[in-house]
């Protein structure tokens, strides 16, 4: 028995399509994202699921094919791979969304629905606006919301797959909302924690927000590093879009809490390889300084629970430290920092990366601040809650607006 052809109708009707805007306030949705793993791991939708429609390779293939033929060539390379894999890729959209679908031949579908090139398949597509989201939609996105995702949600459609939908404007309207909101965020009064490297910073803002939930943006928690040269080790940095994408989820959340004041740890403009964006940056320089303290010692227990706890990180700090042993000024015949690490004489090594690097760096980083209060951070929860109790004691401010995103 062959499979009914589709008649022209079912292809005219187009596919509902729900903004970015939209999707923010969707709970319930499932965001598949067809993008190739490349692009998924720059930055994607929080909570979204990688479903890619073509690998790296064949994405390469696709786009070189598109600038250096024609897009004709491009298509037609790109159906030749869909077809081949979209009855897996939409296996795998239902099995995450909690559907079944029909047996259906969905390589024929895809070349019967291509045959008639680029122009009428994207009509065949065209975005529509919905005048509601179904329950539990299943929203489906490439990168510009374009002939990837759209025949996707098409051909699902065709199969009785009334939950799903694209994104309007794909991943790049998502990045666009992301964008909008960071710039329209306004701080709450802002406090920052500062102090010499190893005191424990980190600590404290975490230990802060765990007693204190919606007062803290942990940015080098964001970034995936610790804002120096040594500050990657053990970590995974993300891109500056990824950072902007959970930055952006951060703020949301404090806005919805009406958090009345923002703690940050004390940073650069630049965490690692990311910048922060320019109301972050205003918020926390402008900030009221508090300085914590702790002794050489607990900086030094700090530091290696911290930088040696992940598998690899020895070795990832063997690699580096030449770079900032060459900026370090030391007496002749002192033993190599690699050295140290290699011996095991760890706390040694430590406390020279302390006084001939980490510290005349930050003094200097520091000059003209000025400081509210200095807590003794070498126990981190009892200086959160001194911290707290110091912040609730002070006299509100009309100097600032609530914690809103524009």
């Amino acid at each position: 028995m062959h499979e009914p052809r589709l008649e022209p109708s079912q292809a005219a009707v187009g596919v509902p399509a729900v903004e970015a805007g939209e999707l923010l306030c969707e709970r319930g949705a499932l965001v598949i994202d067809l993008r190739s793993p490349a692009e998924f791991e720059e930055d994607h939708v929080p909570g979204a699921v990688n479903v890619p429609l073509f690998d790296d390779a064949q994405r390469a293939i696709v786009g070189t094919l598109y600038r250096k033929e024609s897009p004709e060539s491009a298509f037609a390379e790109g159906r030749e791979i869909v077809a081949a894999r979209i009855t897996e890729l939409c296996a795998r959209i239902a099995q995450l969304a909690g559907e079944s679908l029909p047996a259906a031949d969905l390589a024929a579908r895809v070349r019967e629905a291509t045959a008639g090139g680029i122009e009428q398949l994207e009509s065949a597509v065209a975005p529509r606006t919905m005048s509601a989201l179904p329950d539990r939609p299943v929203v489906l996105h490439c990168w510009r919301g374009g002939l990837r995702s759209r025949s996707v949600v098409w051909l699902l459609r065709t199969l009785g797959f009334e939950r799903a939908v694209a994104l309007r404007g794909g991943y790049r309207s998502w990045r666009a909302e992301v964008l909008r909101g960071i710039e329209g965020w306004q701080a709450p009064p802002a406090y920052v924690l500062r102090g010499l490297t190893g005191v424990g910073k980190t600590l404290v803002l975490r230990e802060l927000e765990r007693i204190r939930p919606g007062w803290t943006i942990d940015l080098e928690g964001h970034a995936g590093h610790r804002s120096s040269l040594l500050g990657g080790v053990g970590l995974e940095p993300v891109s500056q879009k990824r950072f902007e994408s959970r930055l952006f989820e951060r703020l949301r959340a404090l806005s919805m809490n009406a958090a009345p004041v923002v703690v940050f740890e004390g940073e650069s403009r630049k965490v690692g390889d990311v910048i922060l964006p320019g109301p972050i940056w205003r918020a926390l320089s402008g900030g009221v300084n508090l300085e914590l303290v702790a002794d050489t010692q607990r900086r030094i227990a700090v530091l290696k629970a911290d930088y040696l706890a992940a598998r690899g990180s020895t070795q990832e700090l063997a690699r580096i430290l030449p770079a900032i042993e060459s900026r370090m000024q030391r007496a002749a015949g002192d033993p190599a920092l690699a050295e140290l690490l290699g011996t095991g004489r760890v706390d040694e090594l430590v406390a020279l990366l302390l006084e001939h690097y980490y510290d005349p760096l930050y003094r200097h980083s520091q000059q003209g601040k000025k400081y509210a209060v200095r807590i003794d951070a070498a126990e981190p929860a009892r200086a959160a809650r001194e911290i707290a109790s110091w912040i609730e004691s002070r006299p509100p401010t009309e100097e600032q607006p609530s914690s809103r995103l524009g």
